[in-house]
């Protein structure tokens, strides 16, 4: 099977690319073509923050937990998500964050790369 990986940027509310990323892995999952990875990267790393009720959006953060539990990677950049407040556990969950999507090292985001048959990447 092949891999796709999505590089998202935005936070979740700040533009579409979230619920585009979601669209785009749900449908490759849903069609047996791809394994997926998405790597949450700069803002993005608020998307997975458990908590949020948003009024007029969907929970983003609740969509990438979907995923997860669909058998996508979803991992967050760790540098970028101390530099914003949360922090991991030694095995990359974080209290601050919805099951599933753990915190990772930037070098997590290279070997999705060089393992991917194709890589989006969502970002301004």
């Amino acid at each position: 099977m092949k891999t796709l990986t999505i590089i998202l940027t935005d936070g979740p509310y700040i533009s579409q690319y979230a619920e585009m990323a979601y669209k785009i892995a749900s449908e490759a999952l849903k069609l047996k073509v791809f394994r997926v990875n998405i790597f949450l990267y700069l803002d993005a790393v608020h998307v997975p923050r458990s908590g949020q009720k948003p009024s007029l959006f969907a929970d983003t953060g609740r969509l990438f937990q979907e995923l997860a539990e669909r058998g996508a990677v979803v991992r967050a950049c760790a540098r970028c998500a101390a530099a914003r407040g949360y922090s991991a556990e030694t095995d990359g969950s974080s209290p601050d964050y919805l099951p599933g999507i753990k915190i990772t090292s930037l070098y997590d985001l290279a070997e999705m790369i060089k393992d991917s048959d194709r890589v989006i990447s969502l970002s301004r």
